[in-house]
This record gives C-alpha cells, sequence and structure tokens, in this order.
C-alpha cells in the first residue's frame, strides 16, 4: 500500500512539523524545569553547538524527563502564517542503513507547506496548577491539525487530539483506521539571547494500521530567530532513531538513520 512507505517518512516529516509548534515542558521565559534529566548519550553539547555539528550527530542530545507544556517567548503570542521548505535530508548510515521513507521523502525537498498555527496564553492549561501569570503555550489541536491537512490533505486527516491531561500525547486519527501516536519523553531548551529560542524533544512514534505496527524515535531540534516584530525565521532539524523492536537497532548503535533539515518563516497575521 503507498500509503504505508509514505506514512513512515511522514513519522518524520509531519510529526516533525507537529513538534515545532507543539514542545511540551514547562518553563519561564523559555527557559525548561522540568524533573531529573535522562542520562546523556554522548558528551554534552549546548543545542546552539549541536546544531552547528549538523549533520555530524552521533546519537540524541541530553535531554530531561518531559512534563507538563512549554511556554514560548513572549514574541510567539499571536496567529502565524507558516512557510515550511524541506531543504536537505542525510542518510548518515546508507548504505548499511537507510529507512524505507528516505528516498519517497525526496519530493519534499525544496517544496514549501503553507498553514497556520497559533500561540497563548488562554490555550495553557493549568488542570489543578495555581498560576498567576500563565505562559504562551500552543494550541496543540489547531496547530496538529493544520500541519497534518497541509501535508495529506484535508479529507486524509480526520481530527488530531490531545491528552487534556498530558500535553506531552497526541493521537492523529486518518482515514482508513490508520492512526499516528506520539509520546514526548524527554526535552530541553536554551535561550541565548532575547531573540532567539531553541527547543528539543525526544518523541516515541507508534503508527497503526490495520496492516501493521510500526514503531521509532524521533528528535526534533528548533530554532527560532525573530526577525522583526511580526516575523519570525527558523532553523528545524529531524533526527530519525530505530527502536529496539526493529532488526538493525544494534547496528545503529544510538545513532540517527535519517535527517531532515527544514527552513520555516512564520508572518504574524493582523
Amino acid at each position: 500500500m503507498l500509503l504505508l512507505p509514505i506514512l513512515r517518512v511522514l513519522a518524520c516529516t509531519i510529526l516533525a512539523v507537529f513538534l515545532t509548534f507543539n514542545h511540551s515542558a514547562i518553563s519561564e521565559a523559555g527557559t525548561a524545569v522540568i524533573g531529573r534529566s535522562l542520562p546523556p548519550t554522548a558528551i554534552a553539547l549546548s543545542l546552539s553547538q549541536r546544531l552547528d555539528r549538523f549533520p555530524q550527530w552521533k546519537s540524541k542530545p541530553p535531554v530531561q524527563l518531559a512534563k507538563g507544556d512549554l511556554a514560548y517567548p513572549e514574541w510567539m503570542e499571536g496567529t502565524w502564517q507558516v512557510t515550511s521548505t524541506l531543504i536537505e535530508q542525510v542518510a548518515p548510515l546508507a548504505p548499511d542503513i537507510v529507512t524505507p521513507g528516505f528516498e519517497a521523502s525526496q519530493k519534499h525537498v525544496n517544496k514549501p507547506y503553507k498553514f497556520q498555527v497559533r500561540f497563548g496564553a488562554k490555550y495553557f492549561s493549568a488542570g489543578k496548577q495555581i498560576i498567576k501569570n500563565l505562559p504562551v503555550v500552543a494550541d496543540r489541536a489547531f496547530n496538529g491539525k493544520n500541519i497534518a491537512q497541509a501535508y495529506l490533505g484535508k479529507e486524509s486527516v480526520l481530527s488530531v487530539k490531545v491528552d487534556p491531561d498530558n500535553p506531552n500525547k497526541q493521537i492523529t486519527q486518518l482515514r482508513g483506521g490508520r492512526r499516528l501516536i506520539a509520546k514526548v519523553t524527554g526535552r530541553g531548551t536554551e535561550q541565548p539571547q532575547e531573540e532567539r529560542f531553541i527547543a528539543t524533544e525526544i518523541t516515541q512514534q507508534l503508527f497503526r494500521s490495520n496492516e501493521r505496527i510500526y514503531l521509532n524515535e524521533v528528535e526534533t531540534t528548533s530554532a527560532y530567530h525573530l526577525l522583526k516584530p511580526g516575523q519570525i525565521e527558523a532553523e528545524q532539524i529531524t533526527a530519525i532513531y530505530l527502536s529496539p523492536q526493529d532488526p538493525d537497532y544494534f547496528t545503529a548503535v544510538g545513532r540517527p538513520v535519517a535527517l531532515y533539515r527544514y527552513h520555516l518563516i512564520l508572518d504574524k497575521d493582523g
């Protein structure tokens, strides 16, 4: 079935974009304040340094356990028109390991996709927490559905739902009984300058159809730069890692098997 290998690509293509606008870590002024750290798999680099070393990535970034929701910088509040373009893809372990969807994703290179996203304090769900100053967060369900429809078409995407008790869990329901389930397990953030913000997340993904189940793990590292009021430029890199169930898992030894680099422009409505 044609859609299956494409969705193996979209596990990084669509969900990567989901994560650009759906990072999940409670923070103040864009700095994460979340649980204990996960053990790093290599010498710890700053996120800025990691981006500078692309595509020489040998492991996942050191992150912390994902809890709560992410507070974006105040300059990201509002509704934005996004143009997202995949500008480069790399298979670091080729020809030994090439993900099934890698070649198919070539057709997305240099093809811009447009969609709308929004951020605001009113989208923050405090639950039982008492918070005086609500942070700016993503409207994850709205953003996720718009992004999925931009890539797959409106008729292919039935719904995008976020767990009301846990913003780290998201389910995308597709036609034909297909479902993409994502759970953010780790993250980190940096704000090196007032007008710059960097976030990374590790997400476990499960694609379920009537024919099979496919698992993988995705890193999404995004660097936002406020160019001027009402316009943001971003670089986003998605790294695909094999799940322990994959026969090539021990060959990869924790290294990414596919890397995708995107360029994004956000123009504010109104």
